[in-house]
């Protein structure tokens, strides 16, 4: 598997999303701005704003390559050289409060050396908390993660659970989530190409 199939399967991933969200939405059209990054490569920013039932909401694709500066390459623990990375992140807004604000994002990244990983996650949160909607969400989560690796919940619950949490309030974000990274083929069992089908 290509770093090119991982970018195409994306960019078509961020279209599907703005089709269905479009769709649902029935009134709201998601505004496009494409972009370039300084080094290489560049991205998608969706935007939608007003609609039937999104307030305003972002569906993001970016794909994007260069040499990594020395700061990132502390910050990430790997040697200098070229990188790439893509990735879509959401953030959507309802208009109608009883509707969780939701926050999704998948990632890739690999050097030139081939090292790669993945990461995401994806989490709600509700101005009301709906306990039965919040069951159903993780119950969700749990199918999907289980289909792949039956460690994977828990192990990325409690990831979401302590990445999001607000020391503060002494609370996580919202009804939480999963959250997910640097799974490759060392960190996990999985081959890369089980890990971009998760």
């Amino acid at each position: 598997m290509t770093k090119e199939f991982v970018e195409a399967t994306f960019r078509e991933l961020q279209n599907e999303i703005i089709a269905q969200l479009e769709t649902a939405d029935g009134k709201g059209k998601f505004r496009r701005d494409s972009w370039e990054h300084k080094d290489g490569g560049g991205g998608i920013s969706c935007i939608i704003e007003k609609g039937n039932i999104l307030e305003k909401g972002g569906v993001n694709f970016s794909a994007v390559n260069g040499r990594l500066s020395d700061k990132m390459s502390k910050a990430l623990e790997i040697g200098a050289g070229e990188f790439f990375a893509t990735g879509v992140s959401i953030v959507l807004h309802p208009d109608n409060p009883h509707v969780p604000i939701i926050h999704m994002n998948i990632r890739y990244f690999e050097m030139e050396t081939g090292e790669y990983w993945f990461g995401g996650g994806i989490d709600l949160t509700p101005h009301y908390i709906v306990p039965e909607q919040a069951k159903h969400f993780h119950q969700t989560l749990k199918g999907v993660c289980d289909r792949h690796d039956r460690s994977f919940y828990s192990r990325f619950k409690t990831w979401a659970d302590n990445y999001f949490y607000i020391p503060h309030r002494e609370e996580t974000r919202g009804v939480g989530g999963i959250f997910f990274d640097r799974l490759n083929d060392k960190t996990t069992e999985h081959s890369k190409e089980e890990l971009f089908s998760f």
